[in-house]
């Protein structure tokens, strides 16, 4: 089950608007489909993503530690497998 966001274009704008807390994240093509699932600092591993053209949008959800970050993301993956 894909995260209860909307998509987000990834561009400049929308990783400045991302939070500087941990979270998990998932990268998408145009056509909304989940390419990859991550878990971080959000508004640093989206510079990332923007940077090496990981995807072409985005959606994300916070959390309050980076290990919950960490469980929720391989919860996730769990379920999109």
């Amino acid at each position: 089950m894909p995260l209860q966001k909307p998509w987000r274009d990834l561009d400049r704008e929308t990783v400045a608007s991302a939070p500087d807390r941990p979270g998990v994240y998932e990268l998408g093509d145009d056509s909304g489909s989940v390419q990859s699932i991550g878990h971080g600092v959000l508004r640093d591993e989206l510079k990332t993503a923007l940077a090496y053209g990981d995807g072409e949008r985005v959606r994300w959800t916070e959390t309050h530690t980076l290990d919950r970050a960490r469980e929720l993301a391989a919860d996730h993956r769990d379920r999109i497998a």
